[in-house]
């Protein structure tokens, strides 16, 4: 879909803010023509509901502290703590103490509370800067830290600087603004997914969805059923290692993401993509022989026995025990490429598999192929089609919306990161085509699918699977900048995406992609400068 294209001097007199690198090849050479010289509030990304540069900025040095409100109880303590997270991310780059001290009265950062501010919302918050400082303020603690995140793009990538005057007023477009990590196909620890957090919660994502078992691998431990892990964790596409997560460190991670209003959301695929439990335990399969572990890259195989009942008991283990783990609203139960399981048996498998869900108190998330079967009230479908998926297909997921199902967008041609940019691109697949970083952003959510209205769509979603990604540089390269479309597709109004002005913004987080080490891919039609 073609998105609504405005010039940046339209979108500025509206009122909208639109304003190192690995060796990958051809990646080296500065893309596009020269970057626009563009204000502070002009390069934020993503683009702000409304921005309004004017007035004598703060001058940001020794002297600056943050004041972390005067609300008191829980919400003090929380705001207290984004204070302290605010300063730690300002701190480095800026070479500041930053001490962080109770009450607003005085300059500096101020951070506010208000449970009545209009027009913020949940995650929404308004940051206003004069010579005297500047004020943070939200509905929630959340919308605090997204605020402080824009804080960020306002100071110098390095050393002291002036937070320019202005006020920024925002509020996302979508509630959901995820990115998913395949830790399944080649395993990732949890430091590694930790930093993909921080790179993610800097641009106001807010969701971590981990594919955690597959095929190639099985990465969190189960106390129930120990050989899922053990066995099934030991290996990985190509015949390395893998390795899992410990329940600890699962929770570290949750934690961790949860600090930076980012919530995880667990996957665990079935019907298919099942062959590291079947290798594990022999009693899921249908003539109670073992399979062997699997290190290949096809799909479709592998199928759960859905005729046992011990199968009911093995899934109810285990999502049970990741619901106990996960503070998070949803369990991810897959469904999908379940080739070698009848549509009949499909069918009567998801029943049962989100009655499970359901009794957990999780709310069900399944890719879209679910629409085909019978959605429970209130489970949300995962679009991962493109271009080329059949209409019938389509058809069912628009139904399914009509009918009260949120649909979260991940289509494989737009939003898929595993898919090379162009022919030059070393890691990768293409079988849904090349994604270059204008395909990824050039797009309008709200008016993707056809027969789903923009209330039904509840956000958007960035897959990175793994079948060819094994190392952290070609997991960043394939990542960057693109998930930096998705980040502003979810959030920025619809009036503010622009490939015209987003092409200028992206290419002025350049210095800072590259001070915090992120390998990201200059893609050619984006002007980067030298």
């Amino acid at each position: 879909m073609r998105v609504l294209r405005r010039a940046l001097g339209t979108l500025l007199a509206l009122g909208a803010a639109v304003s190192c690198t690995a060796a990958h090849g051809d990646d080296a050479r500065p893309g596009g023509d020269r970057p626009a010289a563009l204000t502070p509030y002009e390069r934020l990304l993503p683009a702000p509901a409304s921005a309004r540069p004017g007035g004598p900025g703060y001058p940001f040095g020794a002297g600056t502290v943050i004041r972390a409100g005067r609300a008191g109880g829980a919400a003090g303590a929380e705001v207290r703590r984004v204070g302290e997270l605010l300063a730690g991310q300002l701190r480095g780059p800026s070479g500041l103490p930053l001490p962080v001290v109770d009450g607003e009265a005085g300059d500096g950062v101020r951070l506010r509370l208000d449970g009545r501010a209009a027009g913020l919302g949940p995650e929404g918050y308004r940051l206003e800067a004069s010579a005297s400082g500047v004020t943070l303020t939200a509905r929630t603690p959340a919308g605090l830290f997204h605020a402080g995140q824009t804080l960020r793009q306002l100071l110098p990538v390095s050393g002291p600087g002036t937070v320019p005057g202005g006020t920024v007023t925002d509020a996302p477009r979508f509630a959901y603004r995820g990115a998913m990590l395949d830790v399944a196909r080649h395993f990732f620890g949890i430091d590694q997914v930790k930093r993909y957090v921080d790179q993610l919660a800097q641009y106001k994502v807010n969701t971590l969805h981990l594919h955690l078992t597959d095929d190639q691998g099985w990465r969190i431990a189960v106390d129930g059923w120990p050989r899922l892990a053990e066995y099934g964790g030991a290996g990985e596409v190509g015949g390395g290692p893998g390795g899992y997560w410990t329940k600890d460190e699962y929770r570290e991670l949750v934690a961790y993401a949860r600090e930076r209003y980012v919530e995880v959301v667990p996957e665990i695929d079935m019907p298919g993509h099942v062959n590291a439990a079947q290798a594990s335990y022999a009693e899921l399969n249908c003539d109670g022989k073992a399979r062997e572990r699997y290190t290949g890259t096809k799909v479709g195989f592998s199928s759960l026995c859905v005729g046992k009942e011990r199968t009911y008991e093995f899934i109810d283990d285990v999502l049970g025990e990741l619901a106990e783990l996960t503070p998070g609203r949803y369990l991810h139960i897959g469904g999908d490429e379940a080739h070698s399981t009848p549509a009949a048996d499909y069918a009567a498998f998801m029943d049962r598999a989100q009655q499970v869900v359901a009794r957990h108190g999780k709310t069900v998330l399944a890719w879209h192929q679910l629409a085909t079967a019978r959605p429970a009230a209130g489970a949300v479908l995962q679009y991962w089609g493109h271009d080329k998926t059949p209409a019938a297909e389509k058809a069912a997921v628009a139904a399914a919306a009509r009918a009260g199902h949120p649909v979260i967008l991940s289509p494989a041609d737009r939003l898929y990161l595993d898919m090379k940019y162009d022919t030059a691109t070393k890691p990768g697949l293409a079988w849904a085509g090349y994604v270059p970083v204008r395909r990824a952003y050039d797009w309008n959510p709200g008016a993707y699918l056809e027969g789903v209205a923009e209330s039904a769509v509840l956000g958007v979603e960035a897959p990175l699977w793994t079948e060819t990604i094994s190392a952290r540089a070609d997991l960043e390269y394939m990542a960057f900048p693109r998930v930096l479309g998705l980040a502003e597709l979810g959030w920025s109004p619809a009036g503010a995406l622009d490939w015209t002005a987003y092409r200028q913004r992206l290419a002025a987080q350049a210095p800072r992609l590259t001070a915090q080490g992120i390998a990201f891919h200059r893609a050619p039609d984006v002007p980067w400068g030298r």
